[in-house]
């Protein structure tokens, strides 16, 4: 793949993980609008479907106008309704809609057309993840969160899909955690008393102070699983550096923005730094990561490897989406496993080391991601209660 192919790929993961700036997001626009990109834009759409559900059909020509009509169409009333405005952000939201809608429209077509021939069990009881969690408190006792629950005291707020501490401004000598637990086939975010934002995957575990002491490290403990951390700055809390601790390493942080996933069933722990700087302490070595770079530990012999990554790739999953960029089926059946809370065995194990490429929604159906994978990966699949075989 050329230089100029892998930039615009990436363009459009972040752009479906909606991490794209503005700048990225006009120069989208201006390679999606040159015909001479066509056929590369729907070979991309083609090997990165989006499922969702049936829109209708539409052949490409129809799907392309679609795109040029309403980004056009937004413009015009970008410049007569708001003209004082930068209609920057107005062109975005109407770029952002147009090519999502082709990118849906086209997958349609190809979900259609494959799904006739699976003889995979549909309309199942196995549902995507969603928003819950169980919240250990300091006395013992255990809240449940989800859709529809709240949970209120003193210095916590939780709507059942978030939870939010406040900090007091009284300065303790005691340190009181808290226990955050997230099951298979959930999700949660949490923000902390220092403003620090956590998003936390599914079949995870965080233990944090419910305050941080004055002047102390700030220190949280990942427990196992996986969470993306965006760090209030040191500056803001009179130099206290942050720190992420768990079995394997010691993370220290200075304000910065990351990822580490650290299953009990997996033997590497994985840290993906986003923007900033951290430290890694293991038991073998000290490791500085620059942005953009991913520190794989092998907790098994302690082991280090550091290598280039794409973040938006590593990341995708707070968005809402499933990036899977050449991953090896065994290794994306775990991430299915824990999101839908289903157990996945491959009848035949030579299928565990085949590779797949493609970007889906974690909010689809399981049958239409297993849909995909069939026309490119696995030979056929039977769903069984909450057990999905891999034939």
């Amino acid at each position: 793949m050329k230089d100029t192919d892998k930039n615009i790929e990436n363009l459009i993961i972040k752009f479906l993980a909606k991490e794209a700036d503005i700048n990225e997001i006009q120069q989208l626009e201006r390679w999606v609008s040159n015909p001479k990109n066509e056929n590369l834009f729907y070979e991309y759409i083609k090997t990165n479907a989006l499922i969702n559900k049936s829109i209708g059909k539409y052949d490409k020509k129809g799907a392309k106008a679609n795109i040029v009509s309403r980004i056009n169409k937004e413009k015009r009333i970008s410049r007569k309704k708001f003209k004082i405005i930068n209609i920057t952000k107005y062109a975005a939201v109407a770029i952002f809609t147009a090519i999502m809608t082709t990118i849906l429209i086209y997958s349609d077509v190809l979900f259609n057309s494959r799904s006739n021939n699976s003889t995979g069990v549909v309309n199942s009881n196995i549902k995507p993840g969603t928003d819950k969690a169980t919240l250990l408190l300091e006395d013992g006792s255990v809240v449940a969160l989800e859709k529809g629950s709240s949970f209120q005291t003193q210095n916590i707020s939780s709507n059942g899909e978030q939870i939010v501490y406040e900090a007091q401004g009284q300065s303790s000598k005691e340190i009181v955690y808290n226990i955050l637990n997230i099951p298979r086939g959930g999700q949660f975010y949490l923000k902390l008393s220092d403003g620090t934002e956590v998003w936390l995957n599914s079949e995870s575990q965080l233990k944090y102070p419910v305050e941080f002491l004055d002047n102390k490290s700030r220190i949280v403990e990942l427990v196992y699983g996986e969470a993306y951390f965006k760090v209030s700055p040191s500056k803001e809390h009179l130099g206290a550096k942050f720190e992420v601790i768990n079995k394997a390493q010691e993370l220290e942080v200075l304000g910065t923005q990351f990822n580490i996933k650290a299953y009990k069933d997996e033997s590497n722990v994985y840290t993906t730094l986003v923007e900033g700087k951290v430290q890694i302490n293991t038991l073998k070595a000290k490791q500085l990561l620059k942005p953009n770079e991913q520190l794989n530990l092998n907790i098994l012999n302690s082991e280090i490897s550091v290598e280039l990554v794409d973040v938006q790739n590593e990341i995708s999953w707070i968005n809402g989406i499933f990036s899977f960029k050449g991953k090896p089926l065994k290794d994306i059946m775990k991430v299915l496993s824990r999101w839908y809370d289903v157990d996945i065995i491959f009848e035949n194990k030579d299928l565990e080391s085949i590779k797949f490429k493609g970007t889906l929604n974690k909010h689809q159906a399981i049958e239409e991601i297993l849909s995909i994978m069939k026309s490119n990966s696995i030979n056929n699949y039977e769903i069984k209660d909450k057990t999905i075989i891999i034939k």
